[in-house]
């Protein structure tokens, strides 16, 4: 039989983790941890506080090498690349704090996030070429198409500092997705919203997963915004995974319910 060809073969995950560890000094924040996400998956990931959700985060994400395991990106290993290299190969993220640039402007703050795709260098820059004022113009275009899809062009000229909260939470997720990832990460993009902002979150996420053809990967302490949204969950309990499987098998599994859940919130 005749081997198949790479078009006939399954096609790399966008994310693939294998046997990841975490170390600091004496504590082992994450354990042997595996997840394999596919395009267009909506995946969520919960535990109890301290059981080494952000940490999974930060080492996809480069800011953490790994003690043990690896990391794939489209096929692709992220050993040893930093921040601003794992997002080239399409990995973008929010963080449970807003890391906004608060001292520029709305607007600066999604032109700044897209400077990794300029190609130009610093020759074309000082005698602003054809290729750098083209570039230059691709960018402004694709901040004002974000600021306009997510409602923030009257704010384009402000500083994120001085907007609402849940503003600027739908500002940090507007930055991230002007990278043009394939994976986005969400890092508890409800935390500190109330509850009708948590419920327009819940529209906006799903809105963005179909207009941006984008596969997330969320961290949420929102029980009803992950159980609606997420279709697979996987749960970590002291940096080891406890339970996995559909919101329905979370939400009625003995290990989550006793771990993070309670009976309150079932």
């Amino acid at each position: 039989m005749m081997a198949k060809t790479q078009t006939q073969t399954e096609a790399a995950p966008i994310l693939e983790i294998r046997g990841l560890t975490q170390q600091f000094g004496g504590l082992r924040a994450v354990s042997d941890f595996n997840v394999k996400l596919r395009t267009g998956e909506m995946t969520g990931l919960i535990g109890p506080n301290g059981a080494g959700k952000t940490t999974v985060f930060n080492l996809t994400s480069g800011f953490y090498q790994p003690s043990e395991g690896e990391i794939l990106v489209c096929g692709k290993k992220t050993a040893g690349k930093k921040p601003h290299q794992v997002t080239s190969m399409g990995v973008a993220r929010t963080f449970q704090n807003i890391r906004l640039w608060n001292d520029m402007s709305v607007l600066d703050n999604i032109r700044l996030a897209q400077h990794y795709q300029l190609d130009y260098g610093f020759f074309h820059a000082i005698a602003r070429s054809k290729h750098y004022k083209a570039r230059e113009k691709a960018v402004e275009d694709k901040a004002h198409e974000l600021l306009e899809v997510f409602g923030l062009h009257d704010y384009a000229n402000e500083l994120p500092k001085n907007l609402p909260y849940g503003t600027q939470r739908k500002l940090e997720i507007a930055r991230a997705l002007s990278s043009q990832p394939k994976l986005l990460l969400l890092d508890e993009p409800a935390a500190g919203l109330n509850s009708a902002d948590a419920k327009e979150l819940i529209r906006l996420i799903r809105w963005i997963h179909g207009h941006f053809d984008v596969t997330i990967w969320m961290i949420e302490h929102h029980m009803d915004v992950m159980m609606e949204l997420c279709t697979y969950i996987k749960v970590i309990d002291f940096g080891e995974t406890i339970a996995e499987g559909t919101p329905d098998e979370i939400r009625n599994h003995p290990a989550v319910i006793s771990a993070y859940l309670g009976d309150d919130n079932i």
